[in-house]
């Protein structure tokens, strides 16, 4: 049985292979392909208004528990690329 996870966009549990695994950098928020980045990973669904809700939400620093400011432009626009493709 696959391992379930909580978008941290709209709250819902789904199959892991079903959302992206997100990790904070230095400075910005990464998409972790392979799942096998170290560190402190939250989850995803591939869709503009999860990640919205996560940016209003400011779920981002919870999910990571960093109080610094991350950017997501690189996370936006992987997610604007998988939309379009």
């Amino acid at each position: 049985m696959e391992s379930v996870r909580t978008c941290i966009g709209c709250r819902s549990r789904a199959p892991r292979s079903s959302l992206l695994r997100i990790v904070a950098g230095k400075s910005e928020i990464v998409v972790d392909e392979t799942a096998t980045i170290p560190g402190r990973g939250a989850w995803l669904h591939a869709r503009d208004s999860c990640f919205q809700d996560a940016v209003r939400r400011h779920a981002f620093g919870r999910a990571f528990r960093v109080t610094r400011s991350l950017d997501a432009k690189q996370l936006e626009n992987r997610l604007n690329w998988l939309m379009d493709n």
